[in-house]
């Protein structure tokens, strides 16, 4: 479908949007990101049952999935302030 050429081009591109510095970043959001789809996909699978009466009431039966992310995936949390303890402005 592409040729090495288009594909230069298409890589050429992207290094001048993002920077040398941030593609990094971007493949390692990008490797989480496809982790996380496959896992919700096979997940998604694995919870589908057949119906015995083709009541879509089954599904409200079952209790509710929790997400957890993977080792690695969670960045460290940001200090935030507690409203109304902003320093005041000059």
């Amino acid at each position: 479908m592409f040729g090495i050429s288009e594909i230069a081009i298409i890589l050429i591109v992207v290094i001048l949007i993002f920077g040398a510095k941030k593609l990094p970043e971007l493949a390692r959001s990008m490797g989480k990101s496809a982790r996380i789809l496959k896992s919700e996909a096979k997940a998604m699978k694995s919870d589908q049952t057949p119906s015995t009466a083709g009541n879509a009431s089954s599904s409200e039966a079952t209790a509710p999935r929790i997400i957890r992310a993977a080792p690695g995936d969670v960045a460290s949390p940001r200090p935030t302030t507690p409203p109304g303890n902003e320093a005041p402005r000059p």
